[in-house]
């Protein structure tokens, strides 16, 4: 077995949890670029119900998701995700049986309490080595940004082809191919994760939601998702109106979106290579801030459009990619489970929000003041990057540890606290498990065994 590679298990666990990942979000995404034009063909019709419908996911997903994570601690991974996606899979046919607006807010949350995003990351951690680990969890970020970007660019195709309808009977069709994934594909877990670092801990996260620092990434991603979510109330109706048929459009995020990839590219560079990450990162929110702004100033021609949208999508991209890494780091050592989960939270109640709130705006104020209220949003979360610390670099670890006492785990703690390349360490005696981050360049984790089995 190879200690610098994936296993064959870690290989399957990692694609086949991260197809499962990217199938379920593709059923979420698929309906922003085609709703706010078809759902003008449901009973009860208004912005605001359009706006609900698109958030709905988001409010029920922010609900459940630290719950959904601690069952699956306690009735294991498996039954818990498949239960989730029955649930999806269940709204998916509630909103596609729908020819009300409200029949379609019912489905998509119930589409959101299917919740399995942290017991589907509890499990890959159950599948994998400590320190094989982060490529386990980046492939399945890649899988997500990945079902993003086919979403926008099928997701029209296939509502111009068979209607709201169709999408939603498409997106059950999926879930199905999840469940089977998850039940005959997936392996089965033995060993199972410290809780610490991926399951979330009831008593940990009062303390952990008004932490200064990790608060910043909380609302940002609040923040993010919102402006993302608002936007897509207005934003199709936007490109039929430049002259693009649905069924064109498409071919406006294909090359948008595959742009704004290689555009974050530099920003990524300039961050790692010249350590300068806080500095790329203000760049980026100031970016976003920019392109919002413009979105509600400039002329909607399709030429603008496709600019604003590439530079949109660039800002989001480098942002979504970038602050689950920073939370991971900066998070305390033996909480991660529970950094984790308040922030997925705190991204799907800012999917809510904004579907509610751009509904509302465009409602009362018109359409096109969505972006200026979301450009403030954005440069308030501006302001609140420039309270953020210099990131150093590190690496998260447990280890098991022998260790049965307060007594001896306060003294050990201490001991490797003193060691070079050891920024932090928890040790919770009562799981046998001990916490590090630690500084790989200068770390000796040979030496870091020693104590902990000593």
């Amino acid at each position: 077995m190879s200690a610098s590679g994936l296993n064959s298990i870690e290989k399957k666990a990692a694609f086949s949890l991260a197809s499962v990942f990217g199938l379920r979000m593709l059923g979420l995404f698929m309906i922003l670029p085609v709703f706010a034009i078809y759902g003008e063909q449901l009973i009860g019709y208004s912005p605001i119900w359009i706006g609900l419908a698109i958030g709905a996911y988001g409010l029920t997903q922010a609900l459940l998701q630290i719950p959904m994570g601690i069952l699956s601690d306690k009735f294991g991974r498996k039954p818990v995700i498949l239960a989730g996606l029955v649930v999806f899979l269940l709204g998916s046919v509630v909103a596609a049986m729908s020819d009300t607006i409200y029949g379609v807010v019912i489905g998509r949350a119930l589409q959101g309490m299917g919740a399995i995003a942290s017991a589907i990351l509890a499990l890959a951690a159950d599948l994998s080595r400590e320190e094989q680990r982060p490529k386990v969890m980046a492939t399945i970020g890649m899988f997500i940004g990945i079902s993003f970007t086919i979403a926008m660019i099928i997701g029209p195709i296939v509502a111009q082809a068979f209607g709201l309808s169709g999408l939603f009977w498409f997106i059950a069709v999926l879930t199905i191919f999840a469940m089977l994934t998850i039940q005959f594909v997936v392996p089965n877990s033995i060993n199972t994760a410290p809780k610490g670092d991926n399951v979330a801990l009831p008593a940990k996260l009062g303390g952990l939601i008004f932490d200064s620092q990790l608060s910043r990434l909380n609302w940002g991603v609040f923040i993010l998702h919102m402006a993302l979510t608002a936007c897509f109330v207005t934003l199709p109706k936007q490109f039929v109106a430049g002259g693009l048929a649905l069924e064109q459009h498409w071919q406006l995020y294909l090359p948008t979106l595959i742009g704004s990839f290689f555009l974050m590219v530099p920003f990524m560079i300039i961050g790692i290579k010249k350590q300068k990450e806080k500095q790329m990162f203000s760049a980026a929110v100031a970016l976003l801030a920019l392109a919002l702004v413009l979105l509600w100033y400039l002329p909607s021609t399709i030429t603008t459009l496709v600019v604003l949208v590439m530079m949109f999508f660039t800002a989001f991209n480098y942002l979504e990619a970038t602050m689950p890494s920073i939370l991971s780091r900066i998070a305390p050592a033996g909480v991660k489970g529970s950094v984790m989960g308040i922030y997925a939270s705190s991204q799907f109640l800012g999917a809510f929000a904004g579907g509610v709130l751009g509904g509302f705006i465009a409602s009362e104020f018109g359409e096109q003041s969505i972006f200026l209220v979301m450009a403030v949003f954005a440069m308030v979360w501006l302001l609140l990057t420039l309270g953020m610390k210099p990131l150093k670099k590190s690496k998260a670890y447990s280890f098991t540890t022998s260790i049965d006492s307060d007594e001896k785990a306060i003294q050990v703690a201490e001991k490797l606290s003193e060691m070079p390349g050891v920024i932090e360490a928890t040790i919770m005696h009562d799981e046998a498990v001990a916490y590090l981050k630690v500084d790989d360049k200068t770390a000796d984790l040979t030496s870091i065994k020693a104590i902990l089995n000593n």
